[in-house]
């Protein structure tokens, strides 16, 4: 059974528009030949992600997204995306975008983390830049 859902630990946040987003989610792992599995966005806080990037990458760094690739299916997406709610505000302030502009450029990061792109080096980074500004140019 595929599915994307939305939790939240140790915050307070309710994504807008749920179903909205999730159908513009399935479109561009469409787009990308790829199918859905299981994908679960959980909203969390600065410290609680840092904790997990410590545990699991041992960065001690915050940072906006950590993404998990559960995926046992060639060609399918699936995967646990943590999303710093207090990094997503910060980083809407700092680049003069709005929080819902930079949650959602956060949300297809992680989908294409899943995908294969990385943001590893100047020419992938860019790569994945525009791939997230053709996704983000698709919402409706």
């Amino acid at each position: 059974m595929s599915s994307i859902r939305f939790f939240e630990e140790d915050v307070t946040f309710q994504i807008p528009h749920p179903r909205k987003t999730s159908t513009w989610i399935k479109s561009a792992i469409a787009k990308e030949k790829r199918t859905l599995g299981e994908l679960n966005f959980i909203f969390c806080s600065d410290n609680h992600l840092r904790e997990i990037n410590i545990q699991y990458l041992n960065h001690h760094t915050f940072t906006d997204i950590v993404t998990f690739d559960t995926s046992e299916v060639k060609g399918q997406i699936s995967g646990d995306i943590f999303i710093s709610i207090d990094r997503v505000q910060e980083n809407a302030q700092k680049f003069k975008t709005t929080f819902d502009h930079e949650l959602h450029r956060v949300l297809i990061h992680g989908v294409l983390h899943l995908v294969g792109y990385s943001d590893k080096g100047t020419e992938k980074k860019a790569t994945m830049r525009k791939k997230e500004d053709a996704y983000l140019s698709l919402r409706k």
